[in-house]
Formats: structure tokens, C-alpha cells, sequence
């Protein structure tokens, strides 16, 4: 191979290396290399120890900041021991060489073995850094330890009734509304406060069967068989009004006073506001099953929240949310999340999440909206590292280990969920090593580097 020819080979290497590490190389061809190609001088690469990416072919000064250029060895990021580099095959993972070249099996080009831990290694090789330069570049790193990833979510609330505390109030018989006593929705009522009175021929005709079966049991009183016939029938009678909602006080009215009422009083079966009112419910003909009103609770209101569909993994019954009303500036409230509909709305793309909250002082009202924080976990007990310690290169997620001994490798990450500020990672780190957060790109450009200068080392050995 010609002196040129290697030349470009040895740029092509350094810029393709270093561009993998997202980097930019410095490659200053020495002028007397073109004058003594075999000079061991003018061979030796230089760096600078401020800005490893500056390589030379010959001693110098570094063009960014004056330093004396320093020799590069070859052979100065060569491990040794337990963690020695070791070379394998793809396809023959039994195969173990210290050096790189072909399978003796199938012939392929070896690989870089995994990583000391069982981790695979992103294929650039651990490189050693100064004390003195670790500390100039800030390098600082962190323990890798397991955590649980929360994620703050927000969306935008509104008060309505709850639905499971609201009841219909109709009638069991046909007839007529002669009186109402509540004229507006909103209004408050108590339980056992009359509603409105109702004209009902059954009821009315059924008052008269007990009335007359009462003065038949009082005629018959003593008479045996007889007696207890008419007794019987006194009971059938009660029993009817009782099946249309003629509580027991309007009964012994009725049998004391001896007098039918033409008209029957509807109550209130729970306190709460009237939320619906039949329109016109004054002189209105029920029939049984027609709602004539609706009464509402409101010591507990549900709160109605949408959420786009990629939130809905992370939601769930149970989950406890802090609220803030416009409506009562400084305070928060908590609510717990009652359910979730299955079903998105297609033209929006979101879900609905029902939360139950508590309205003990009533100075919440249907209607207000809530800004609704959740803070759901994503991930628990699993292995994270700050999302600062992730070099992103596009296809790939690199992080920097401190090995110890000022020895640094890069390695490629499998990530998961990311929350606050941190990341888990699937594979790639064990829980206890530590990953460096900061200055970890120069460590990457520099382990880029070593890996060009192996490559370069190679061919100059393999030409000679």
C-alpha cells in the first residue's frame, strides 16, 4: 500500500470512528511525514491532553490551545487480567482469541467479546484517562441503583352530580298533580319533605275498600270465622295503599279519622337539590315509572376528567389525584379515581376517568372545573440512571461506566420508561456500577478515538 493510499486510510478511519461517537476530529497531517515516511517520529501519533480529539502525525502544538502535543502509545489502552479485551465469533461463541482476525471455524471476522458482567459492550474499547484530565473536563458519575419512576400528568376537570347518590321520584298509580311544593331545579329539600300532592282515583278507591272493610271487621267483632275473614280483609286493604307509597302516618290518619283523602302526598325519599323537574308538573298526569323529579346528593360530588389514550396505561382505580378549583384559590383537595370508561372518543381521542370527592361544607358546585395533577408510577423497582447520562446518537443510547483507576468503557443501553428526569434501562448496566453524568461525551469521543488509533496501528503493522 502507497504512502498516500494509507494516509487517506488513516483519516477515513480516525473521522468514521469519531462520527460514531457524535464527535468532530482534529486530524493534522505532519509536514514531515511527507518527507520521511519510514521516520518513527513522523509516525507516532500526537494528541492533546486538553482535547483528545486533535491527532497529528508528528510532535506539535494543539491548534485549539497551545499545548504541546504529547505520543500517543499504541499499545497504552491495552487491558490487562481478568478484564483483558478478547475477540470472538458471532456465529461460534466458543471461539476466545486475544486479538482481532478471522473465525478458525467459518472464517468470519471476529468480534469484541461481552463486556466484563455479562453486559454487552456498545464496541468501543475501555480507554484510561488521566487523574489530572478527569478532574479538568468535570467528570462526575453516580451509583447505579433501583428506583421507582413516577410521571406528573394533567388534565382539565369538571363537577357533576353523583350519579349513584341521584333518585327518581315518581308514583306506583295513575293520576293527577293538584299541588306542587318544589318550583325549581336547584332547590334544596329535606328527607320526608312533601314534594307535591296527588289525585289518584285507585288510591282513592282503594281508601274506601279499607274504610269499609274496617267497619265490617268492628260489626263482626266477636263473631268467630267470621271475624277474622273480615280482619283479613283489613289487612289486604292496607297492604294495597302501603304497594302504592301511602306511608304508615297517612294510614292511621285514615283509619282514626274514618274519612278518605282525595289526594295523597308524594315526600322526599332522601335529602339533596332538585337536579330535574318535570316541566308543567303542577296539573301534569303521571302514569307509574314517569319521573316527575330528581333529587341529588350533594355531600359527595364526582369529578369528570379526560385523558389523551397514550396516558390510559397509567391509569387506574384507585389512583389518587390533587385538585385545584379556580373557584378557591390556595387550596388543594384530594380524590381518588372511581373508574374508567373502556371506550375513547373518536373525534377527540381521549378517555374519561370518574374520581369521587367529598363535599362535607357544600362549597363545591356542580359545574366548577379542576385542574387535576396524577402522579402514576410507570415503573417500579427497576433499574434508572439520570436521563442526562444517556448519549443519544440517533439508533442508539450510549452511557459511560467508570470502570475505576481512572478507566472508563461506553456501552450501548436498552431503555424503557422515562420519567422526572430519569430513565430505566433494560440492559446494558447492573444494579452497583457507577455511570458517569457528566463530561461523558469527551470519555466516548476519546474510547472513539483509541478504537481509530487500533485500526490504524493494525494497518501500519500489517504494511510493514
Amino acid at each position: 500500500m502507497s504512502p498516500v493510499t494509507r494516509s487517506v486510510l488513516v483519516v477515513a478511519l480516525v473521522v468514521l470512528a469519531f462520527a460514531a461517537g457524535g464527535g468532530t476530529v482534529y486530524f493534522l497531517h505532519s509536514p514531515a511525514s511527507h518527507d520521511a515516511h519510514g521516520d518513527d517520529a513522523a509516525s507516532t501519533l500526537y494528541s492533546c491532553g486538553m482535547h483528545p480529539h486533535v491527532l497529528q502525525e508528528g510532535p506539535g502544538r494543539c491548534p485549539i490551545c497551545g499545548m504541546d502535543l504529547t505520543p500517543v502509545s499504541e499499545g497504552e489502552d491495552e487491558d490487562t487480567g481478568p478484564g483483558a479485551e478478547s475477540w470472538t465469533c458471532s456465529m461460534h461463541p466458543m471461539i476466545d482469541e486475544p486479538e482481532a482476525g478471522s473465525c478458525p471455524i467459518c472464517g468470519m471476522d471476529l468480534v469484541r467479546s461481552a463486556s466484563e458482567g455479562g453486559e454487552q459492550s456498545e464496541g468501543r474499547p475501555a480507554v484510561t484517562i488521566d487523574p489530572t484530565v478527569v478532574q479538568n473536563i468535570g467528570v462526575s458519575s453516580e451509583l447505579v441503583g433501583r428506583r421507582t419512576l413516577h410521571r406528573e400528568l394533567r388534565a382539565l376537570g369538571h363537577l357533576d352530580y353523583d350519579r349513584e347518590s341521584v333518585v327518581s321520584v315518581t308514583t306506583k298509580a295513575s293520576g293527577f298533580v293538584e299541588r306542587a311544593f318544589v318550583h325549581h331545579v336547584g332547590e334544596r329539600v329535606a328527607k320526608g319533605q312533601p314534594l307535591f300532592e296527588l289525585y289518584s282515583p285507585e288510591v282513592l278507591q282503594t281508601q274506601e275498600e279499607l274504610l269499609s272493610a274496617l267497619r265490617y271487621a268492628n260489626a263482626l267483632e266477636g263473631s268467630g270465622p267470621a271475624a277474622e275473614r273480615a280482619r283479613a280483609l283489613v289487612a289486604a286493604a292496607r297492604q294495597r295503599l302501603a304497594l302504592y307509597d301511602v306511608d304508615e302516618a297517612q294510614l292511621r290518619a285514615l283509619e282514626e279519622n274514618g274519612e278518605s283523602q282525595r289526594r295523597m302526598t308524594i315526600h322526599a325519599p332522601r335529602g339533596g337539590v332538585v337536579m330535574r323537574r318535570m316541566d308543567g308538573l303542577e296539573g301534569a298526569a303521571l302514569k307509574p315509572g314517569v319521573e316527575a323529579l330528581h333529587i341529588a346528593s350533594l355531600d359527595t360530588l364526582w369529578l369528570r376528567v379526560e385523558v389523551y389514550e397514550d396516558q390510559l396505561p397509567w391509569m387506574r382505580a384507585g389512583d389518587l389525584a390533587e385538585l385545584e378549583f379556580s373557584a378557591l384559590p390556595g387550596e388543594t383537595r384530594r380524590a381518588r379515581v372511581l373508574f374508567v370508561e373502556p371506550a375513547i372518543d373518536e373525534r377527540t381521542r381521549t378517555a374519561k376517568l370518574t374520581l369521587r370527592l367529598d363535599n362535607p361544607d357544600g362549597r363545591l358546585r356542580v359545574g366548577m372545573y379542576a385542574s387535576v395533577r396524577f402522579r402514576p408510577a410507570m415503573a417500579r423497582d427497576v433499574i434508572a440512571i439520570p436521563s442526562d447520562a444517556v448519549l443519544r446518537t440517533g439508533t442508539r443510547q450510549i452511557g459511560v461506566v467508570a470502570l475505576g483507576d481512572g478507566r472508563f468503557e461506553p456501552r450501548e443501553l436498552a431503555l424503557g420508561a422515562a420519567a422526572e428526569g430519569w430513565v430505566e434501562v433494560r440492559s446494558g448496566l447492573a444494579e452497583g456500577e457507577r455511570i458517569v453524568t457528566s463530561a461523558h461525551f469527551l470519555i466516548d469521543s476519546e474510547s472513539s478515538l483509541r478504537d481509530a488509533m487500533r485500526k490504524m496501528s493494525a494497518e501500519r503493522a500489517h504494511d510493514h
